[in-house]
């Protein structure tokens, strides 16, 4: 029980029923908020408090007493209900309300997982654990808060098939499986949604509050923060927009150290003889750039589309060879905004060896990047003027400014902007530089690379809708694991965000399909299942992602499907 969970009675008609709150912090709605949960009543004829029996499961799994606390028999005549079977209208709806469960998000995401094959994939990887591990990535799906409240939410909703999952069975869970579940998991589902595309590969870092994590190490933390961290490196198709693959290393690594033992493992495991990798800048280097040609004379099929930094000599020297002419009808690439400017050429990058460069330059950004630097660093030298000893401003004073103060004088007495500084930032600004040793026109790279934000907004999920800005565990097991069934969640989070960014949807965010959703809900009455009506958008929704209306045969229990290996309509439509 969380220590900020309550006990209170609330009285409905004769009946005084016991509940329980647990409360916490809504982000979405930005305000304190609880669940409330009905856990037992006192009982008419002693006057003392019975409980369900759940309840008391959960207190006997948490190590608590339950000797004393007496179990509510919810039978007909503990509802008040004569011989007859007849009783109050309230003492009915009563009845029927404590038996209403959520049933639209857990069978949409359900359903999702079949179409899309990765349920099937899941149940063959993890014969023994796939329903609790579906569950629990069902729950970072479709709450955004820590895993401790999982237990309420499987037990408010209808159709998971996991039973109870307290936060003692998570635990449980996250130690009950280890590498050769999840590489069997990788290498079946890579093969299930193999094609022709481009792996987009990116790192981002995850801090932890344990010091009991191997892979965490103190390194540069990407967020800035005093922690020991661990890096998640993933690999998504860029034409199916779903996760492929994901490795962690020690947090110390840099991103250029981890690409050659990610692209062989990636290869070893899969069996693929063919990568095509789209880089940010953070991947480059001469070395990388090397070794991918290496690998390539060695017999493997590796592609690349790279960012080149500007901190290199070879993209410095590429844009001033464009600078004059590259404003031109013939150098328009059209983008989902404004047009820019891009050429290709061949560059020789070794002896023998010419790699296809992609010069890029956007007119409006550089315009406006031009305008806010000015209009910042005048604002910044005024401030110098007014308030000289700012030490939250000393390194930007030292940057831009020159200048001549004394601590002695109230003011500044004099001020002046570094010119040269400014327009060398400004050389580049609105430039960008792409390396391929593949792709030979700056259309096609530009939109290959430009696609690669999949990856940006996947891990983005990951930090902030699935609840992995934080790692809450404390050994490396439990830690790949955790982020394995998170990587599940992403897997049906990215599914749903390719459908809904399209036609009458495009407006409607992941956090509001499933409210909508959540509102479908499930009544159990004398044992039997009913299933409230579908509202419209409900309906909408379902067809959208081409995933059956509910009816009464989808209420009893399922047979198990098995994975195929021919990809779904939902794959084949990429």
């Amino acid at each position: 029980m969380s220590a900020l969970a309550s006990i209170t009675p609330q009285r409905i008609g004769k009946y005084t029923y016991l509940y329980i709150s647990d409360s916490f912090w809504d982000p979405v709605k930005k305000r304190p908020d609880n669940n409330k949960k009905r856990i037992g009543k006192i009982d008419l004829e002693t006057g003392e408090p019975v409980y369900v029996q759940e309840y008391l499961d959960k207190l006997a799994a948490e190590g608590q007493s339950t000797e004393r606390m007496r179990l509510w028999d919810r039978t007909k005549k503990s509802w008040g209900m004569g011989g007859d079977g007849r009783g109050s209208g309230t003492d009915i709806a009563q009845a029927v309300l404590s038996s209403v469960q959520d049933f639209g998000v857990a069978y949409f995401l359900r359903e999702l997982a079949e179409k899309i094959g990765m349920l099937g994939v899941l149940r063959e990887a993890l014969p023994d654990t796939w329903r609790e591990v579906f569950c629990l990535a069902c729950f970072l799906v479709a709450e955004d808060r820590p895993a401790m409240y999982c237990e309420d939410w499987v037990a408010s909703n209808a159709g998971l098939e996991a039973g109870s999952m307290s936060s003692q069975r998570i635990s449980e869970l996250l130690a009950s499986f280890g590498l050769a579940e999840r590489n069997a998991f990788y290498g079946s589902w890579y093969g299930y949604i193999r094609e022709r595309e481009y792996i987009a590969l990116d790192i981002t870092s995850v801090s932890s509050y344990s010091e009991n994590i191997g892979a965490c190490e103190w390194g540069h933390n990407r967020d800035g923060e005093n922690l020991p961290q661990v890096n998640i490196c993933m690999l998504l198709g860029e034409n199916s927009r779903l996760p492929v693959y994901q490795t962690i290393y020690n947090g110390s690594l840099r991103d250029v150290s981890t690409l050659r033992s990610t692209m062989a493992e990636f290869s070893a495991l899969t069996g693929a003889s063919e990568l095509m990798i789209v880089m940010d800048k953070g991947f480059y280097s001469a070395k990388n750039v090397n070794m991918i040609l290496e690998e390539c004379k060695a017999g493997k099929n590796y592609r690349f589309l790279m960012s080149i930094p500007f901190t290199s000599e070879f993209a410095l020297s590429q844009v001033e060879s464009e600078r004059g002419g590259i404003d031109s009808l013939a150098n328009v690439v059209l983008t989902n905004g404004a047009p820019i400017r891009g050429v290709h050429k061949l560059e020789e990058w070794a002896e023998g060896v010419k790699l296809n460069t992609h010069v890029f330059f956007n007119p409006e950004k550089a315009a406006k990047d031009r305008n806010e630097l000015f209009g910042y660093v005048t604002a910044l030298a005024r401030q110098a003027e007014q308030d000289p000893w700012n030490e939250k401003l000393t390194a930007e004073y030292e940057k831009y400014l020159r200048m001549n103060a004394s601590r002695k004088a109230a003011k500044c007495v004099e001020v002046s902007i570094r010119e040269d500084v400014v327009a060398k930032e400004l050389e580049t600004v609105g430039w960008f530089v792409l390396l391929s040793n593949h792709i030979d026109d700056a259309q096609a790279a530009h939109d290959v690379y430009r696609a690669k934000d999949v990856v940006e907004k996947g891990f983005l999920r990951y930090k902030n809708n699935l609840g992995l800005d934080r790692l809450r565990v404390h050994s490396d097991e439990r830690m790949q694991n955790k982020v394995f069934v998170a990587f599940i969640a992403l897997i049906m989070a990215s599914a749903i965000h390719q459908t809904i960014k399209k036609d009458r949807f495009k407006n409607m965010t992941l956090t509001k399909l499933l409210l909508t959703l959540a509102k479908l809900k499930m009544t159990t009455v004398s044992g039997k299942a009913i299933l409230q009506p579908l509202t419209k958008v409900q309906t909408e929704i379902l067809q959208a992602f081409g995933i059956p209306l509910p009816d009464y045969d989808t209420l009893k229990p399922k047979q198990q499907k098995k994975p195929g290996r021919k990809p779904t309509a939902a794959v084949e439509g990429r």
